[in-house]
């Protein structure tokens, strides 16, 4: 009888408690340290470029989000595909899905990038940016899409590498090349005092380096996963983009609201308002990272026991992941409401007294988010990991996007500018009520499966 290989002795042997944290623990820390070097970038730019930059770099923000949006879609619907596969024992199947997203991956990031070079002028002009702010929009967009081909590969492989097992390779790439940009940042920004292009260049470099770094080891044929010719059925690319439609909804419902809260934004206080907005979304990002970052790990495992005819395992993971997203969350927003002043210090330039105010008051109102905000970040992925795209694309863009709009459309008109800060609450708790209902569904019917 052949051994089980490494992911079937993680994923179908383990007790629920310790496959999560096995699972969780690695990917929370890589993608906090990669939202540390996130803000390390804002704290550069805000700090030793200026506010203006700060603003522009959340104006075209948005819009490079959308490239990566598209090659989350594909790598985490193939990677539900794969885990199911792999739960099956069918490796041969698994590495035929895994090559053929890869090359498709590969494909839409020349189309991306060639795209975005020659149109960032029109695109930043849309956004209704003028003068130095955008000009330097346009620059950080443009270094951003002559490296496109390596940088979206990079957000897709961290999936590929969790399935086979190597949640800890994953984790230590992810915190060298992040420890590395904040490097670069420091070189070209403070000791050579680049400007925004030497920001976004610092990025990429890194990103790039750790693309290669991440597929060696699927070139060295060392992994369950590996190379190899053919495509897939059309059902099965069907099904991928299906299962990745929530994330790809979910990055682009983002991006869209990033560019209304910025219209709205510049129409009530100005640049001043986004640069405020942007050091909020920068700390943003280190909570919700950390949260998707869970619930990513934890796909591979939930789609492994659910090939596997494991109901009773995907309950118990998912028990665990809920109460964690909790904690997080709570915690943060404690945090934040007690020490946001002086977080908020290292973003603003010096004596720009005004942002550092609106800041602190945007910071303590949008924190109350965190108290509903976790559970639809959690459960898309508990969806998705399932093959159940339609209430996964449901939940997302639910949360990323209708909601959201909503609070924009009613609260500002009521509370002015505080009405900007507190629609991440609404939106939020209107999600978490959709999250209830949709969860409470799939649980009865895993529960039906398991009896």
């Amino acid at each position: 009888m052949e051994a089980p290989q490494q992911h079937d002795r993680m994923f179908g042997m383990l007790s629920p408690t310790k496959l999560f944290f096995k699972c969780a623990l690695p990917s929370m820390v890589s993608m906090g340290v990669t939202s540390l070097y996130t803000i390390a970038d804002g704290v550069f730019v805000g700090r030793f470029i200026g506010s203006e930059a700060l603003a522009a770099v959340n104006l075209v923000m948005p819009l490079i989000m959308v490239s990566f949006a598209l090659s989350d879609m594909i790598a985490v619907g193939s990677s539900v595909q794969i885990a199911i596969r792999l739960g099956q024992g069918n490796g041969e199947g698994a590495s035929r899905v895994f090559s053929f997203a890869c090359k498709t991956i590969l494909a839409l990031s020349v189309v991306m990038g060639l795209g975005g070079f020659f149109l960032a002028p029109g695109l930043v002009g849309l956004l209704g940016a003028e003068g130095q702010v955008a000009a330097m929009a346009v620059e950080y967009m443009r270094v951003y899409a002559m490296f496109a081909p390596l940088i979206m590969c990079f957000f897709a492989v961290d999936n590929y590498l969790r399935i086979c097992g190597r949640v800890k390779y994953s984790m230590f790439m992810n915190v060298i090349i992040s420890l590395a940009n904040i490097a670069l940042d420091a070189l070209l920004i403070v000791g050579l005092g680049g400007g925004i292009g030497a920001a976004a260049l610092a990025s990429c470099i890194c990103l790039a380096a750790g693309s290669v770094i991440c597929f060696w080891p699927f070139f060295a044929k060392k992994l369950p996963l590996r190379f190899v010719r053919g495509g897939v059925p059309a059902r099965v690319m069907a099904n991928i983009m299906a299962n990745g439609s929530s994330e790809f909804f979910s990055n682009i419902s983002s991006s869209v609201c990033m560019v209304l809260f910025n219209a709205v934004l510049m129409r009530i206080e100005g640049y001043r308002a986004v640069a405020a907005f942007s050091i909020v979304m920068y700390v943003d990002s280190v909570v919700k990272s950390v949260l998707f970052g869970m619930g990513d790990a934890l796909q591979p495992a939930l789609s492994y026991n659910y090939g596997a005819k494991q109901p009773g395992r995907v309950l118990a993971l998912e028990r665990r992941v809920q109460l964690a997203g909790f904690v997080i969350s709570f915690a943060m927003m404690v945090w934040m409401l007690a020490g946001g002043r002086g977080l908020i210090t290292l973003f603003s330039p010096p004596g720009d007294a005004a942002l550092l105010t609106m800041s602190l008051r945007a910071m303590r109102l949008f924190a109350l988010s965190y108290l509903v905000s976790w559970c639809a970040i959690v459960s898309s992925s508990f969806f998705t990991a399932l093959d159940r795209p339609l209430f996964s694309l449901v939940q997302s863009t639910c949360a990323t996007l209708l909601f959201p709009l909503i609070g924009l459309a009613v609260l500002p008109a009521v509370l002015g500018l505080d009405g900007v800060w507190l629609t991440g609450l609404f939106g939020g708790a209107l999600s978490a009520l959709l999250a209830a209902v949709l969860l409470w569904r799939t649980m009865r019917r895993l529960k039906r499966r398991a009896a």
